[in-house]
């Protein structure tokens, strides 16, 4: 019999090495984002600075993976009617929205709690793949994992006011930031049937940081300092970009997206605790409980039998 997989990234432990990889990378831009902000002196009401600082990630970011793209000879050809349109509905959902949601509620809240919530994310978009594609199907199992996992978000909530309460600007923008999330990783499918997708991953960042750095510009964005620390942090950060987006965005196209998305629960995990040890942030009980429940929901999606 001839093998039926014939991608890399459709093999069962590659796509849990690529998967793991782009989880534990995207954990630890949590505490290199609170820590560019301090080498760059943003502060939490600087709006325009952050769009500005995500902006520019992010258009670089871009601009690293099209040149890749070009240097490997994939093709740049968009097919599809309203092509063009859809690749700018991704990159305003994927990148710009995303982030100046993400960007504007981390700089509101500890590390390892946005982290966390952050995570809601995940399972919206498990059951959201059942609800539009045929190869996730809505079970028993997944509906109880999710409950799970969203029962350790809540968590977040349980305890004093030392550990911080419900905001708006900063739980409220991460929760919209996870919709923004969930919502563009549907959108990923369609996004492989109009350009090769690691292109399209590339025009999405690069669009999506211009659609950041031009009205932060007419908001009066800047970067009040800048160090050589602060450009090595930002330059982590368009790496992790670039190699995390690329992998996760051709995971989506090739696999259940249930599948691959949950192994994204790693990263409240891995962010709680780097934000922890790099930013000196205290780790709260609260913490633990909420990524056991979020790793146990992950369990019980990825272990479900066929």
């Amino acid at each position: 019999m001839t093998e039926h997989r014939t991608s890399v990234f459709e093999r069962p432990l590659w796509v849990m090495f690529f998967a793991l990889t782009a989880a534990v990378a995207w954990g630890w831009a949590y505490p290199l984002i609170k820590l560019g902000f301090g080498e760059f002196g943003i502060t939490s009401s600087m709006t325009a600075a952050k769009m500005l600082f995500a902006g520019i990630r992010f258009s670089l970011a871009g601009g690293a993976v099209l040149l890749i793209a070009r240097l490997t000879k994939r093709s740049f050809k968009v097919d599809g009617k309203g092509g063009w349109l859809y690749i700018l509905l991704f990159s305003l959902l994927n990148t710009a929205l995303h982030y100046l949601f993400f960007y504007i509620g981390l700089s509101n809240s500890a590390g390892a709690r946005a982290a966390i919530l952050n995570s809601l994310g995940t399972f919206m978009l498990v059951l959201l793949a059942c609800i539009f594609f045929k190869s996730d199907r809505l079970t028993v199992r997944k509906i109880v994992g999710c409950a799970v996992g969203f029962i350790g978000i809540m968590a977040l909530n349980i305890g004093g006011a030392e550990s911080g309460g419900l905001t708006f600007m900063g739980d409220g923008m991460i929760v919209l930031n996870a919709l923004c999330s969930a919502f563009a990783g549907l959108m990923t499918r369609g996004l492989g049937r109009r350009v090769d997708v690691f292109v399209g991953t590339g025009y999405s960042l690069a669009i999506g940081g211009v659609l950041l750095v031009v009205p932060s510009l007419f908001m009066g964005g800047a970067l009040p300092a800048v160090t050589a620390w602060g450009v090595a942090i930002l330059c982590m950060l368009i790496t992790i970009s670039a190699m995390c987006f690329a992998l996760y965005n051709k995971l989506l196209t090739c696999n259940p997206v249930g599948k691959v998305a949950i192994y994204n629960s790693l990263i409240p995990v891995v962010g709680a605790v780097t934000s922890s040890l790099c930013l000196s942030e205290p780790f709260y009980w609260k913490y633990a409980v909420a990524a056991l429940l979020a790793m146990l929901g992950i369990y019980m999606i990825n272990s479900e039998k066929k």
